[in-house]
């Protein structure tokens, strides 16, 4: 009864509240000077009456509580005649009202002003920084390699532009990119596609702007737009780096000439097709990719050529003892990648290309003659043999993945898809029927039965590729969602496949594609597995293009069929099994063949090892026992 009677009086008592307030400004004064009065008098009174210095009369008693009121509520409280009284009064609450409305307005400027801030509506007053336009899950990747590359950095920003809250922007990097070193990021709202705008983030004094693809079917058209404003707020594009990405292929030329001659546009689709092909015929490359693209490890760098101008390229490969020559860059701004290293000669103009920890570390140092000549060991005769794939899943990106493979395998291939979309293979040109035979056929790659007629186990290699389930979609589904599905559709594949591989007894050579990074933690596959995210990816080639762009030559030949790539390829074509020898030996052993070694990777340690065991870039000077099953990672012709 009385916890009823408890809730009943609150109600009543805001209820009273509601109605007090709904009768405006003046009402709410007048019960606040009655509130304070009800409280301040009592008060004052008790506190002349308590003291013992105190008038002993009535009226000066009363007297004293005026003057303990009139101090108080800071009204005066003079003593004297009444018409003195009231004049103290009337310009005490004068200068009370001046003094209030003088806060009020300082305090309405300062929160404009707050709020404009929050806005984030002013200009960024940066040099040599980068400038980040559009938002979306790969901000965070795009971010952190920036702030990976920069660590050696006394001073660097990062300047993010996107029609989004300014203050979400910040909260979001912060939660997900703890350890920013000395890199500042400075999120500004605006549009992207607005020249007026675009200047908020000043990327006229930028060293390099990236332009983040957003999802949905508009995704390229907007970074079209995006690259067109940027030439209007930056007429001529200065020295800034301009580096987008398109998905459609389709769309790379229009990007290409919004971009500008100085521009880089990538196209996501073209690339995580050609990587996944590359990956699916060497297991491990894509391992070899994390480690060069991100800025943790080794990655790409140039150097002068210094004493080596003149020189065949061929003795470059042993000049340095803590880098791996890999090509020139000519003046021009042409690469050459894996060039002769008898007949190719090194210009006075041109830089080479090393794989190095740092760009300090990228010096030329003699090994000596560490090279083991008894160790080297003749190639063995390779013959092209036909091989079975299995393509499970079909999205826009399958036919030329398909396409691809034709150019790679050797003839009498064959392909089996199986996907759910009926029309699967529509998109194939016939290039396709030179090497490679195709069969399509319909089915659900989640359902354990489709999977378990196929008989997985008999194929050479299994790629998996998203593929998101039209009922589930709809015919107008966001990209995002489509993907987001796609990743959930490919899990639950790889957990009928690991269930496939455990009951053969054998491990599946699979490669998987997928959207989100954090989806592949939750993939249920061994250690060390090849997965390419397509998000992370294509951050990870804008970041290094940003910081060199001359890396934009290097990437294209790399993912062209008829470039140079990376192989993975027996260890035992190239020094004797079980002996310890110099890394120097193996460069030596791969220069005899056209190849420029870059690294080894050791199958005792492919599953649980450190790296995989994966060691990219070691010392000349470092030895080591390869046996009859471990890899040596070369960059070769195709």
């Amino acid at each position: 009864m009385a916890q009823e009677y408890t809730t009943s009086l609150r109600l009543r008592l805001r209820y009273r509240f509601d109605h007090l307030v709904a009768g405006g400004t003046a009402a709410l004064i007048g019960w606040l000077a009655l509130a304070c009065l009800a409280v301040v008098v009592p008060a004052s009174a008790v506190l002349v009456w308590a003291d013992r210095s105190a008038p002993a009369t009535l009226s000066g008693r009363l007297t004293a509580v005026w003057v303990s009121v009139g101090q108080t509520l800071k009204i005066g409280g003079a003593v004297g005649p009444p018409l003195y009284v009231l004049a103290s009064v009337a310009l005490a609450l004068v200068a009370l009202l001046f003094v209030s409305t003088l806060v009020s307005l300082i305090t309405t400027g300062i929160n404009r002003r707050i709020m404009s801030l929050r806005l984030g509506h002013s200009t960024v007053l940066e040099a040599g920084h980068t400038v980040v336009l559009g938002w979306s899950d790969q901000i965070f990747p795009v971010a952190a390699e920036l702030v990976a590359a920069n660590a050696n950095q006394r001073r660097s920003a990062i300047a993010v532009l996107a029609p989004k809250d300014k203050v979400e922007m910040e909260d979001e990097i912060s939660t997900r990119l703890t350890d920013r070193g000395r890199t500042r990021i400075i999120c500004r709202n605006g549009s992207t596609t607005d020249p007026t705008e675009l200047v908020r983030v000043s990327p006229q004094t930028a060293k390099a702007v990236l332009v983040l693809p957003p999802g949905g079917e508009a995704g390229d058209a907007h970074v079209v737009k995006t690259l067109l404003a940027l030439n209007a707020a930056v007429p001529g594009g200065g020295e800034t780096v301009v580096v987008a990405a398109v998905r459609d292929a389709r769309n790379r030329v229009t990007a290409r000439l919004a971009a500008g001659p100085g521009g880089h546009v990538l196209c996501v689709d073209d690339i995580i097709a050609r990587l996944l092909v590359q990956t699916a015929r060497q297991p491990g490359l894509s391992l070899v990719y994390q480690e060069l693209l991100d800025f943790a490890g080794d990655e790409f760098y140039t150097v002068a050529a210094g004493d080596l101008t003149g020189r065949p390229f061929g003795e470059a490969l042993l000049s340095f003892a803590t880098s791996c020559a890999v090509g020139l860059l000519h003046a021009d701004g042409r690469v050459a990648l894996n060039p002769d290293p008898d007949t190719a000669v090194i210009g006075p103009s041109d830089r080479i290309i090393v794989i190095s920890q740092d760009d300090d570390t990228a010096l030329p140092v003699d090994v000596g003659p560490c090279v083991d000549e008894e160790a080297i060991v003749a190639a063995r005769p390779r013959l092209a043999v036909a091989e079975r794939l299995l393509l499970l899943g079909w999205n826009r990106r399958a036919p030329f993945l398909v396409d691809q493979l034709d150019q790679y395998v050797s003839p009498g291939s064959a392909l089996d898809v199986v996907a759910l979309d009926d029309g699967a293979g529509s998109g194939c040109t016939t290039a396709i029927r030179r090497r490679l035979e195709v069969a399509f056929r319909s089915g659900d790659i989640t359902d354990p039965q489709v999977l378990d007629k196929l008989d997985v186990p008999s194929y050479d290699s299994v790629i998996v590729i998203g593929e998101a389930d039209p009922a589930a979609t709809g015919p107008a589904a966001p990209s995002d969602q489509e993907e987001s599905l796609a990743d959930d559709r490919t899990l639950v594949t790889l957990l009928h496949l690991r269930a496939i591989a455990e009951a053969a007894g054998r491990e599946l050579i699979l490669t998987t594609e997928m959207s989100d990074d954090g989806n592949r933690l939750l993939a249920p596959a061994r250690e060390g597995a090849d997965f390419i995210v397509s998000g992370r990816l294509i951050s990870l080639l804008m970041t290094q293009i940003s910081e060199s762009r001359y890396l934009a030559a290097v990437f294209d030949e790399l993912f062209d069929a008829a470039g140079s790539e990376f192989h993975l390829k027996p260890a035992a074509d190239y020094v004797r099994a079980g002996r310890e020898v110099s890394f120097a030996t193996l460069v030596e052993s791969a220069r005899r063949r056209r190849e420029c070694a870059v690294g080894y990777r050791l199958r005792a340690q492919a599953a649980t090892g450190p790296g995989y065991g994966l060691r990219i870039n070691p010392d000349k000077r470092e030895r080591v026992r390869l046996s009859e099953g471990d890899w040596l990672i070369v960059l070769a012709e195709s």
